[in-house]
């Protein structure tokens, strides 16, 4: 069942977009860290509508975690954490379930000092069994543990957002 089509999902964005730009006003430089490939796609149209309405530099950088298993495989960013320190960070992924893929993530800033860390995805699925808290949120839904959120956004023209049972 679809549950969020493209003019759906673009209006979220902008929403998003108007929140993160007045929580950061005052930052001369913003940094969004996109996990793998869907949190990537989402922090791009992030970035895409923060340059339109803002003055700071919105960097984009990708953030790479093994979601089944985040302990198996080291936690890389594609920039040097030094240039993180000091600095406002948004991680944005797709989807939040429950909240490890998010909480893994984290590892990340263990050896550096950042200015301030948020979270921002798409879908909130409020199944949390992790102390994760969203700081921006497209849509929360509350499904079933068993139900599937399925996020395209890698076309342009065709972005949706399903919900599998």
């Amino acid at each position: 069942m679809k549950i969020l089509d493209r003019l759906q999902i673009i209006r979220k964005i902008e929403r998003m977009t108007y929140e993160i730009a007045e929580s950061n006003f005052e930052n001369d430089k913003l940094y969004l860290l996109g996990i793998n490939n869907n949190g990537y796609n989402f922090a791009k149209m992030l970035q895409e509508k923060l340059q339109k309405i803002c003055k700071m530099d919105v960097f984009l950088n990708r953030l790479s975690l093994n979601p089944k298993n985040p302990v198996a495989l080291d936690i890389t960013v594609d920039i040097d954490k030094k240039n993180l320190e000091g600095n406002n960070i948004i991680v944005v992924d797709d989807v939040a379930n429950t909240g490890r893929t998010l909480f893994y993530a984290m590892k990340i800033f263990m050896d550096i000092i950042p200015a301030e860390v948020e979270t921002a995805v798409l879908v909130d699925r409020m199944h949390k069994s992790f102390p994760v808290s969203i700081t921006y949120v497209g849509q929360s839904f509350a499904t079933t543990i068993q139900d599937n959120i399925v996020v395209n956004l890698g076309i342009k023209g065709e972005e949706s957002v399903y919900l599998e049972m």
